[in-house]
């Protein structure tokens, strides 16, 4: 019999300063069987750093079709298209058709990604949003992670400042350019 999903909650605290939001999330987070712990905090911190109305998370991994998290407007429209991980070209390619922008938070090294991208055809490739979480800063981060969580997360000038419980993380968010063919 397949494992199902594993329901983890989060209450943030969201104050991003960079974007003026400053917010109480309460959000309910289903880890695929196949979902890493590093992946499911990245997903949760990318959903803090998209926040607006219309956000919300897809079916993501068990749904090929869909990003990890989505905007759409009241009226079904879809918006915004959030990738985590090291999506291939051909997904970004779909992505980038799809929605007005595109959003990917990576959590793994980037420079393979990277180098790989270069010779992926991909429409708007340079409007595309790339971002690079510290690899250090989202594993201890998933070393914390419970059923239960209570996060505060300030984003100030490209820094995340996430607390959790009496701990402490600063994990600084790189921006990524499209690399040259």
């Amino acid at each position: 019999m397949a494992r199902g999903a594993t329901i983890f909650q989060f209450e943030i605290g969201l104050s991003d300063v960079d974007r003026g939001i400053y917010e109480q999330l309460s959000l309910s987070a289903a880890q695929h069987p196949s979902e890493s712990a590093p992946y499911l905090v990245a997903r949760v911190l990318a959903y803090a750093l998209e926040f607006r109305e219309g956000i919300t998370f897809t079916s993501g991994l068990s749904s090929g079709d869909e990003p990890a998290i989505w905007v759409r407007d009241m009226t079904g429209q879809l918006h915004d298209w959030i990738e985590i991980g090291t999506p291939e070209g051909p997904r970004l390619h779909k992505a980038s058709k799809a929605a007005s922008r595109v959003a990917v938070y990576c959590h793994k090294e980037p420079l393979s990604w990277l180098r790989g991208l270069a010779k992926a055809r991909v429409h708007a490739s340079g409007d595309i949003d790339l971002f690079a979480l510290p690899i250090q800063g989202i594993s201890e981060l998933a070393d914390a992670v419970e059923r239960r969580n209570s996060w505060s997360i300030s984003h100030i000038e490209g820094t995340l400042y996430v607390d959790v419980g009496e701990q402490h993380h600063e994990l600084v968010l790189e921006r990524l350019t499209w690399p040259d063919s």
